[in-house]
């Protein structure tokens, strides 16, 4: 850190004197039940928040024919979000430091049976030193952080001497259209940070994803009947066995990748959803999966759908029941995006470790994660340092999910001292 150690105590000190706010503000945003296609309230709790702060306001939809000529969007379909992309802009008296995005996502996956909950998912509770809800750590805790850390400067008379972005965006879950969308709306910046729950160490290197789903036709009989009919569940589950085939291929591949090859499983393919039939008594005529595979930066999300396609085109061919019927058909119909290395050696990432040093005691450690993050937009298409570092959390996607709060702290520390220094700091003026 270049901070000196009076400013950087100083900053650490508004950070922990705003963190009961901060814990208030996060469990609001929590308790917006925001899944898919349900974020317009939340967006706007947070257009208010920035504008109330005095940002610069945007709010924007999704240009969709946009996003339909962009190699790395995802594939609309019915269930695409309306909701709009929220933007708070922080211009400074005088432009003397580095450029800034703070982005996070508002969108939260599904909770499953709420049953299985110790408390309500959207009922934000704290025991001991965690904060349980869905959508917390992932990542309603990053975004409250985004706000906080600019706050705790101005708790100190003090603002980023930069134009800073505050990036609140949809579709992260699904598709990564928001956060592309803000780079074809012409958002930029010398850097980007985004707090999601990375167990507060930087992504190294991403893995890109594709979503799609297969359907498989049969021959509907009485189940009487069923050794003249043709089941189409039964049809798919082989379906899933050539997709394995081609997962395994996949993983097989991670020789000489510097950030797979030691992974033992670095691609992962979920089927994520299974529906088919219309009777118990009826052989099926149709079934669908829905399925998430990975691939490795600098394959094209292209180059991979076609392989999947080929993979089930073929086994069709090689099947005795699928060969003789109408062949299965692939549908492409959410995310389409290819995954990304951070290379070390940036200004920003320097940066950010001598941030957590100060924060944490501790030295900044990288690792590769085998999802999808919204930093290869900003990694990708803007070619700046894209860098996604964030708090301890467990149970994301999971039940009793929940966020570490003596991490947060740490971790919104971390983030107001990069602030400080990558964007420099001038007077706060109302």
């Amino acid at each position: 850190m270049t901070l000196p150690d009076e400013l950087a105590s100083r900053i650490a000190t508004a950070v922990a004197e705003g963190f009961d706010d901060q814990i208030a503000f996060t469990r609001e945003l929590i308790r917006f039940p925001s899944t898919r296609g349900t974020e317009h309230a939340v967006q706007d709790f947070v257009f208010r928040a920035l504008r109330q702060r005095g940002y610069a306001m945007e709010r924007f939809e999704m240009d969709r024919a946009a996003l339909a000529a962009h190699p790395g969007a995802g594939r609309f379909g019915p269930a695409h979000s309306e909701a709009p992309i929220v933007v708070g802009i922080h211009r400074p008296r005088t432009e003397a430091g580095r450029s800034l995005i703070l982005q996070a996502h508002v969108d939260v996956v599904p909770t499953g049976p709420a049953e299985m909950w110790t408390h309500p998912p959207f009922d934000p509770v704290i025991e001991g030193d965690w904060l349980y809800g869905r959508g917390g750590a992932d990542m309603k805790a990053g975004h409250a952080a985004n706000i906080f850390a600019l706050d705790a400067l101005r708790r100190i008379g003090l603002a980023p001497a930069a134009t800073v972005y505050v990036q609140s965006v949809v579709e992260e879950e699904s598709t990564g259209n928001g956060a592309l969308m803000t780079h074809l709306r012409g958002y930029r910046a010398d850097a980007v940070l985004i707090p999601e729950p990375e167990e507060e160490m930087l992504v190294r290197a991403n893995v890109g994803t594709l979503w799609f789903q297969v359907e498989v036709r049969g021959t509907p009989v009485h189940v009487r009947e069923m050794g003249s009919g043709a089941n189409a569940i039964d049809a798919a589950y082989r379906v899933v066995g050539a997709l394995r085939e081609l997962e395994q291929a996949w993983n097989d591949d991670k020789a000489g990748r510097p950030h797979f090859e030691t992974e033992a499983h670095p691609i992962n393919l979920n089927i994520g959803k299974i529906e088919g039939g219309d009777w118990a008594s009826s052989v099926p005529s149709w079934c669908r999966i829905d399925c998430r595979i990975a691939i490795y930066p600098g394959t094209p999300a292209a180059e991979a759908a076609r392989a999947i396609e080929a993979k089930v085109a073929e086994f069709a061919r090689s099947d005795p029941f699928l060969s003789g019927n109408v062949p299965p058909t692939v549908t492409f119909n959410g995310f389409h995006a290819e995954g990304y290395v951070l290379e070390p050696g940036s200004q920003a990432e320097a940066v950010l470790a001598g941030a957590h040093r100060a924060a944490t005691g501790r030295e900044l450690q990288s690792f590769m994660t085998p999802g999808y993050l919204d930093t290869r937009v900003h990694a990708l298409y803007d070619k700046v340092p894209a860098l996604c570092y964030g708090p301890i959390s467990e149970n994301i996607h999971g039940v009793d999910e929940r966020v570490s709060l003596s991490s947060l702290k740490r971790v919104t520390t971390a983030m107001a001292l990069f602030v400080a220094e990558w964007c420099g700091t001038e007077a706060w003026e109302d």
